[in-house]
């Protein structure tokens, strides 16, 4: 198993897809349906980009599984799965504002946040045309380059610009709200752009401090905790498990298990909400 080749093909498959989207973006993008509530749009292009995703995958590894967030899925028979999100950051996209990704990764094993291997991964940012990826073991690039080690120690939580997200149900993002106001006080302040992808290979390349979210899905973070731990931060979820769907948290140095500390105390992953 070569996790470069991977880690190659998930970087052409992604900006291949970006540019698609860059290139075909009607002036004004029309809701296909909806998935989670009436507020968690798909649009005709997260359609026609995942179908596009889909197609290149069975045609080059047709032996591949796939599990992608609007609804593609199948079991392959080698052992891999690519988990693909065509647009991550659909209200940005749907806004046209900025930032909004394609996200592909491949892992080994059930493909699940608790029990996959991650063998490589790439982020695609479409607005600003920047290509983050990682193979397991081999670490992370940005544009074909290394990403380089940090200029400077990592910062303590008081002095930590945190990146974060928020779901689409009412109870959800009232519990996050609340979760909110416990971290706010503690840190240099919190910036929510909207793609978590996008975020965590941010936090990877330094640009913000932390990161946390919960609510993830196997898309939102297949690509983007493989980049970041390459990078050398630590990602993580709460009470000793493992990034998913109840929390995963990125960082650098005390400030990332100081924030571990602060979310586990704030009962950020309450099953009620």
């Amino acid at each position: 198993m070569n996790e470069i080749l991977l880690r190659d093909f998930a970087i052409e498959l992604a900006v291949s897809a970006g540019n698609l989207i860059r290139k075909t973006r009607p002036q004004h993008v029309r809701v296909s349906e909806t998935k989670s509530t009436e507020t968690d749009p798909v649009t005709e292009m997260d359609v026609r980009v995942e179908t596009y995703l889909v197609d290149q995958i069975k045609k080059h590894r047709p032996a591949d599984g796939i599990l992608a967030e609007e609804g593609d899925a199948r079991r392959g028979t080698s052992g891999l799965t690519w988990v693909i999100d065509p647009i991550d950051g659909t209200v940005n996209y749907l806004y046209g504002v900025a930032s909004y990704a394609v996200s592909v990764a491949v892992v080994t094993g059930e493909p699940h946040p608790l029990t996959w291997t991650q063998l490589a991964g790439c982020v695609h940012d479409v607005v600003n045309n920047k290509t983050w990826a990682a193979a397991r073991g081999h670490g992370a690039i940005v544009n074909g380059k290394p990403l380089p080690p940090a200029a400077s120690p990592p910062a303590p939580l008081a002095k930590s610009l945190v990146a974060t997200g928020f779901g689409y149900a009412a109870n959800r993002r009232a519990g996050q709200a609340r979760v909110l106001t416990q971290v706010l006080p503690k840190v240099r302040d919190i910036r929510r752009l909207g793609s978590a992808s996008v975020d965590l290979c941010l936090q990877a390349e330094g640009i913000v401090d932390l990161y946390y979210e919960r609510g993830l899905q196997p898309w939102d973070l297949a690509a983007g905790t493989l980049i970041a731990a390459e990078a050398g931060s630590t990602v993580s979820g709460l009470r000793g498990l493992p990034a998913s769907e109840t929390m995963t948290v990125a960082g650098r140095g005390e400030a990332v298990q100081q924030l571990i500390s602060l979310l586990e105390g704030a009962d950020a992953d309450n099953p009620a909400e």
